[in-house]
């Protein structure tokens, strides 16, 4: 079955269920499992570590589908930030049609993309966020719910007011993200006024996702508690997996005080790169969303698809349509 939403006719997708943008997840094997299974996969630029590695990437992908797929672009407040303009471009000569940008000030990025007829959809976790970004000219947004892996904001509102909320004034169509995993969620997003769901931490408990595979199992170990908010006395709350380091940072910032050079050695990129590498699941910080508790198995991404489809399919047809009398 397919779900025809204002989302897969406008990008031309079958199912209404996009792969977000991960840092280290978002890399062509899963991106290219994703499309082939009718869905909508973003590779994520800044996990390739030159505009160069991004074209080469994008390309590899393509050999292994003839399905659309874009790309994540984030743009984040650094002290030393990467060369967004030349991923821009990388982008564009590569004749990518859809785009997902997130984070920091998009415009220019978004009038860049616009211009070349690039389909934009925009990551954001306030509905003031969604309107700004609506009147900046993008496709779609994706409204990110308190529940999510990554950056929430710091508003703390839950995906079950903030799709509502966002539905009542953005006009045009709406991914909601946070919390997704499963066809109950999908159900879900499109009753709450949605046009599709955005899921990040169940695609990384893929077989495809390029991911050690022990922190898979931990995220099906996991139940919904076993996140933690860290930098949220530095104003940049981030929800990440519960281990030992995670722990750690939250016990300098209670102390009071703290400036993000307190914790800069314990959260630090290539720390979490190693720990990933070596499966170290307490090595270092790695983003997940409050969805492990919905999480107890690793299909490969056809079959999660595929079965998110077929159980909207009987919510819809025999639970939702068998409570209708009269």
């Amino acid at each position: 079955m397919a779900l025809k939403t204002r989302f897969t006719e406008a990008f031309g997708i079958e199912h209404p269920i996009v792969q977000g943008g991960m840092q280290w997840v978002g890399k062509a094997e899963l991106v290219a499992a994703v499309a082939n299974a009718g869905a909508l996969g973003l590779i994520t630029a800044l996990t390739q570590p030159t505009p160069e590695a991004l074209t080469k990437e994008i390309a590899r992908t393509r050999d292994m589908t003839d399905k659309p797929f874009g790309v994540n672009l984030t743009i984040l407040p650094t002290i030393t930030p990467p060369p967004y303009a030349e991923y821009r471009h990388a982008i564009i000569e590569a004749g990518i049609t859809i785009v997902e940008t997130a984070g920091y000030k998009p415009q220019e990025h978004v009038d860049h993309f616009k211009q070349h007829g690039i389909k934009v959809i925009h990551k954001c976790t306030a509905v003031r966020h969604a309107l700004s970004a609506e009147r900046m000219g993008v496709d779609a947004i994706s409204i990110d719910g308190f529940e999510c892996a990554g950056h929430p904001g710091e508003d703390d509102v839950p995906g079950l007011v903030l799709i509502p909320a966002a539905a009542n004034k953005v006009k045009i169509p709406m991914l909601a993200s946070g919390g997704f995993g499963d066809g109950r969620g999908l159900v879900a997003a499109l009753a709450l006024g949605a046009d599709g769901i955005n899921m990040g931490t169940r695609f990384c408990v893929t077989q495809e996702a390029p991911i050690h595979e022990s922190f898979k199992r931990q995220m099906v170990a996991n139940d919904e508690r076993q996140t933690d908010i860290i930098f949220r006395t530095l104003h940049n709350s981030a929800r990440v997996m519960r281990n030992e380091i995670s722990q750690q940072v939250i016990a300098i910032e209670r102390a009071g005080g703290a400036t993000f050079d307190d914790v800069r050695p314990l959260v630090a990129g290539v720390r979490g790169q190693n720990a990933m590498a070596n499966g170290d699941v307490d090595g270092g910080i790695w983003s997940a969303g409050m969805v492990q508790g919905l999480i107890d198995d690793i299909p490969t991404v056809k079959e999660l698809i595929d079965r998110i489809m077929a159980e909207a399919e009987a919510i819809i047809a025999a639970r939702l349509t068998g409570m209708m009398h009269g």
